[in-house]
C-alpha cells in the first residue's frame, strides 16, 4: 500500500477536537492526529475558521468512506486528496 494522508475538515475547535479524541477508538490509529486552524479566505475573524484533523496513513488502511462518513457525523467532511 501507499503511504497516505486524510484530511478532515470540520466546522470548529471543539468538533475537532473531539474527532481528534474519538479517532484512536473508533479506527484503531496509533499516532495523534495534527489539528490545524484553517482561516477561510478573506476572513479575518477567529469565529469563521474551519478546522483540519490531519491523520498520517503510512499503511493506507484507513478506509476513505468510512473517515469521510465519521466527518459527517460531527458536520465535518473528509478533504479529497
Amino acid at each position: 500500500m501507499t503511504d497516505a494522508r486524510h484530511v478532515l475538515v470540520l466546522p470548529d475547535r471543539d468538533a475537532a477536537e473531539e474527532v481528534a479524541e474519538e479517532l484512536p477508538d473508533r479506527f484503531g490509529i496509533t499516532e495523534e492526529p495534527q489539528l490545524v486552524r484553517d482561516a477561510l479566505a478573506g476572513e479575518d475573524d477567529a469565529e469563521d475558521a474551519q478546522w483540519l484533523v490531519v491523520i498520517e496513513d503510512p499503511t493506507g488502511r484507513l478506509d476513505p468512506t468510512s473517515l469521510d462518513e465519521f466527518a459527517a457525523e460531527h458536520e465535518g467532511w473528509l478533504e479529497a486528496p
